[in-house]
């Protein structure tokens, strides 16, 4: 077994891993225990009790945290020339259309979001393949295939996320930055916590949420008292 560093032992010195937190407390933990020289993201992991292979048990929604990510998100906007003016004025990083569609099929996908006009959907079907496993595919579920393009590329800006059960059914996400403060992050983690708990399954019996564990790019998991949310 290999030997705990400095950092390591400080950090087991902090808090029990065993132990589940009130929120609240898991906030100021996990800042607590993070030790990375750069700004560390800060991610939520909500382990449900549902089947992600039934349809009727699919979890998948967006939430606009109330204190944002954090991060500089980079935003494409695939649009017809009418649309591109109000879609730069908004913000977005990136707007055009057959250009950057040909430039994603050289590979480029150098960014966080992608929005659509409904328009434009039959030119972006061929290029799915390369967006959907990156989590790029526009979808109106997700408020990222819309005519008001201008307010999809703000509240993508204010801190817009989309969130989905993986198929280990467990829902990842990243809430904030280490250099926020333990408020902050404790608002965005109630914020996507509560849209959760709100998206249950009807068809599912049994726990919902079963665990959830808050943490940051480099450091170890602070479990999280369910019972806690909202307080």
């Amino acid at each position: 077994m290999s030997k705990l560093t400095k950092n390591q032992k400080t950090v087991l010195a902090k808090y029990d891993p065993a132990k589940l937190y009130k929120l609240s407390e898991a906030c100021e933990v996990v800042k607590d225990i993070t030790y990375t020289k750069f700004d560390a993201s800060v991610e939520i992991a909500v382990k449900l009790g549902v089947d992600p292979r039934k349809a009727n048990q699919m979890v998948r929604g967006v939430v606009t945290l109330p204190n944002g990510t954090g991060k500089q998100v980079r935003v494409l906007v695939l649009c017809t020339e009418d649309k591109q003016a109000e879609a730069t004025a908004a913000g977005a990083d990136y707007v055009g259309l057959d250009d950057y569609i040909e430039k994603i099929k050289g590979g480029w996908t150098d960014v966080d979001v992608i929005i659509c006009t409904p328009s434009v959907m039959a030119k972006i079907g061929p290029i799915g393949r390369i967006l959907g496993p990156r989590g790029l595919m526009p979808n109106p579920k997700t408020g990222t295939v819309t005519m008001d393009v201008a307010a999809a590329v703000k509240e993508v800006k204010a801190g817009k996320i989309d969130f989905k059960v993986d198929k280990t059914g467990i829902i990842h996400a990243a809430i904030g930055k280490a250099s926020f403060t333990a408020a902050q992050i404790c608002e965005n983690a109630n914020e996507i916590l509560s849209t959760i708990l709100k998206l249950k399954p009807q068809a599912l019996k049994g726990t919902y949420m079963q665990t959830v564990s808050l943490c940051t790019t480099m450091s170890p998991g602070v479990k999280v008292d369910i019972k806690t949310i909202g307080e």
